[in-house]
């Protein structure tokens, strides 16, 4: 039952924009919980590599001064994952098409978060 609630809000977010490949719920350690990925990523290999972005990027965030790590954006030529705080134990994961309007997205996927934080 959460898990169609998580993929309801997963669903809404991938179709507020035509840029968003795919979304995903992930645990901090890294265990999918929920996803809408495209058939080529490979679920656990995102969820890995959704958690060794997050120990970086809270670590940097905590050296550096910056406060408690609230996002994660990672821009390559192909376009962008957007990580952002869901919880206390969970992130949500957002793949974007380069070109892709990120303020539109920052606040759709903040909605998102939010929503995923009261299913948790």
């Amino acid at each position: 039952m959460r898990e169609e609630m998580l993929r309801a809000v997963l669903s809404d977010l991938n179709g507020s924009s035509a840029d968003i490949v795919g979304s995903a719920v992930v645990s901090t350690d890294g265990l999918m919980i929920a996803s809408l990925l495209p058939a080529n990523l490979d679920e656990d290999r995102v969820g890995a590599m959704n958690a060794a972005m997050l120990v970086l990027g809270d670590r940097s965030s905590t050296e550096l001064g910056c406060g408690a790590l609230e996002q994660v954006m990672v821009k390559g030529k192909d376009g962008y994952i957007l990580i952002i705080q869901a919880g206390a134990d969970a992130v949500l994961s957002v793949v974007a098409r380069p070109g892709a309007k990120l303020g539109l997205i920052f606040l759709d996927a903040k909605r998102a978060a939010e929503s995923v934080a009261k299913l948790l």
